[in-house]
């Protein structure tokens, strides 16, 4: 999740994104580092003698290769309660103490010790705060004016259930109404909610920007675009069929290097305005979206551009290259160096 933030970065430096979209990104990739950093020490000591059963950590290893959605939905549940637990806690000083005295004065492995401290640090970053939910919910950003209209962008992310994968929205509108849409307290918990309702990876950007259009008169959507983030692939623990999989079975990279990021961009644009009857006195602004025009696909991925992207270390980089599989001649690739550059190729 660190290399995402230097890919942003190179992408900004190729005018693909805005600075402002690139915080966006790189605050959610930061609070997907902080979710897999609170997992790992709830999950640490398992396969040691805790005293009681407590389960393994759920990865999909089939398809996306993140934590299951259900771990998410559970620790935001277990958010909900970490400054209790920390409070009836011992503190991490204590523990330590506690350790070393087992250590020198038993001559034990401090085992349950040690899983009492991995669940104290388990919430002691829930407490921190900033990971990423199930559900993020939208956030609104002004961008300037258009005219006599303002303009904002939109974000709001979700951890798919169906897919177990990272989704991320942007979209940026024209507000046409009396009151700026942040301030006013009838549309702007309306519109929260109702992208929520709409962040379903498998519903088409068109069937979401469309509901979104008809059902405010006065916010115009004008760009939307959707950041899958995964799959992640590992020839040691991920089983997902495909030429990808096999690339990094015939790079046998060490650790450390033995892995490879995809993400999917998805933006659809308006190309015109039209306007509507409504009722018998009045008229309405309406979008008309631009579908991709290449091959027909505009109907079927209902976007005007889809991109795929990957990004990988080295030594898999150059077993890719050498086996050059079928459809990744249009995939952008970042590449990874040892000493932590992200390069595009």
């Amino acid at each position: 999740m660190a290399h995402m933030a230097r890919v942003a970065g190179v992408m900004e430096a190729e005018g693909q994104l805005r600075r402002d979209e690139v915080n966006i990104l790189t605050r959610y990739a930061s609070a997907l580092t902080y979710t897999f950093r609170a997992l790992s020490y709830k999950y640490l000591l398992v396969g040691r003698d805790t005293g009681r059963f407590f389960g393994n950590l759920d990865i999909d290893t089939r398809y996306s290769g993140f934590p299951a959605a259900e771990e998410v939905i559970t620790m935001a549940s277990d958010a909900q309660q970490a400054r209790r637990h920390l409070e009836q806690m011992p503190s991490e000083a204590e523990l330590k103490s506690q350790m070393v005295g087992m250590i020198l004065g038993e001559r034990k492995v401090p085992t349950k010790l040690q899983f009492a401290l991995s669940q104290r640090k388990y919430y002691q970053e829930l407490d921190r705060g900033e990971l990423f939910w199930a559900r993020n919910d939208p956030e609104i950003t002004w961008l300037g004016n258009h005219g006599d209209r303002r303009k904002f962008l939109i974000h709001w992310a979700v951890y798919d259930s169906r897919f177990n994968l990272p989704i991320i929205y942007m979209m940026e509108l024209e507000d046409s109404g009396s009151t700026a849409l942040p301030k006013d307290q009838r549309r702007w918990p309306e519109v929260q909610v109702h992208l929520m309702a709409q962040a379903l990876g498998e519903l088409k950007l068109m069937t979401i920007a469309k509901g979104f259009d008809e059902d405010f008169d006065d916010l115009h959507p004008k760009r939307l675009r959707r950041f899958h983030v995964g799959p992640m692939y590992s020839n040691a623990f991920t089983k997902q069929p495909g030429p990808l999989s096999d690339v990094l079975a015939q790079a046998r990279a060490p650790k450390g290097q033995d892995w490879a990021l995809v993400w999917t961009e998805e933006e659809l644009q308006s190309e015109r305005v039209i306007e509507e009857r409504d009722g018998w006195f009045s008229t309405v602004e309406r979008e008309v979206f631009a579908l991709d025009p290449f091959s027909g696909r505009g109907a079927e991925t209902g976007a005007t551009s889809m991109e795929r992207s990957i990004i990988l270390p080295q030594r898999p980089y150059q077993v890719l290259e050498e086996m050059r599989p079928a459809g990744f001649a249009s995939v952008r690739k970042f590449v990874v160096s040892p000493q932590g550059r992200v390069l595009r190729y």
